[in-house]
């Protein structure tokens, strides 16, 4: 029978009210599970910032990838516009560097002069190469990590330079007349070694110590290193030996080479990004 009488099995005793299990309390609620943060309501889904509704984000890069690659297309957009503007004259300096040249040689004079040689010769020879070991042994982790990370940082100085002294020898620039000279100098002039190695060198050694002390302490050291790098590039148009032209060049092509180092560094140094935590490039990363 299933009329109201007493052997019916349907009322609250039997099994269908709220303390027999189909109430809240027993786990249809949202608290146990089907509302929207549990996951089965329609509640917002995570999705790509940016993304358009309904659009798969897909793989996107780093957050620094985008920045670095426009840095490194802006460098050498306008490492080459100065580029075709030398070749195109065929090395004869412009207007405004004639007189920046002039201006150096009418304000030469001591103890300016003496300073300015004794730091200039810091952005050639061992300087450059003992600042590059020092970033890679400050940014490596253990024994392994560090020699890898300082053949990384020597390889990139070397390879600067080489790219350097090929469009040296390519472009043929001439250099300001001898008699205007207050230092060493051979070779053709553009783009300016000293203003690229010792660029290159700051820059190397600047992302050492970020890696090595976090970016909020090495602040101070970067602008030391940038200040640095921009007076060595600047004695070389002091001296007479450059025009202004070919350091603006080597801080630019600097800056390429720097921007496209940045961009393989996880791939360069793996062990450092898993010490770190950082998925390799193609890995699934740290569970």
């Amino acid at each position: 029978m299933t009329g109201p009488g007493r052997d019916a099995e349907t009322g609250p005793e039997h099994g269908t009210g709220p303390e027999h299990g189909t109430g809240p309390e027993h786990g249809t609620g949202p608290e146990h599970g089907t509302g929207p943060e549990h996951g089965t309501g329609p509640g917002p889904q995570p999705r790509h910032p940016g993304a358009h509704p309904g659009a798969d984000p897909g793989p996107h890069p780093r957050p620094a990838t985008r920045p670095l690659l426009a840095l490194a297309a802006l460098c050498a957009t306008l490492f080459t516009a100065a580029a075709v503007t030398v070749a195109v004259r065929h090395g004869a300096p412009l207007a405004p560097e004639q007189a920046v040249h002039h201006w150096a040689l009418a304000h030469r004079g001591e103890p300016l002069r003496s300073v300015a040689g004794a730091l200039t010769a810091t952005g050639s020879g061992p300087v450059p190469y003992l600042m590059a070991v020092l970033a890679g042994l400050l940014a490596g982790r253990g024994a392994r990590g560090r020699l890898r990370a300082v053949v990384c940082t020597v390889a990139v100085l070397a390879i600067g330079q080489a790219v350097r002294y090929g469009l040296m020898e390519l472009l043929a620039r001439p250099r300001p007349t001898p008699a205007d000279w207050a230092g060493r100098a051979s070779g053709y002039s553009f783009p300016s070694g000293h203003a690229t190695t010792s660029a290159l060198a700051a820059g190397l050694l600047a992302w050492g110590i970020a890696r090595y002390a976090g970016r909020g302490p090495a602040r101070t050291w970067c602008a030391v290193l940038a200040l640095w790098a921009v007076a060595v590039g600047l004695t070389r148009v002091y001296l007479g030996v450059h025009w202004p032209g070919d350091v603006l060049g080597g801080w630019l092509l600097a800056g390429t080479v720097l921007s496209l180092a940045l961009l393989l560094e996880r791939y360069a140094l793996p062990d450092r990004y898993a010490a770190d935590g950082v998925p390799e490039p193609g890995g699934a990363g740290p569970v």
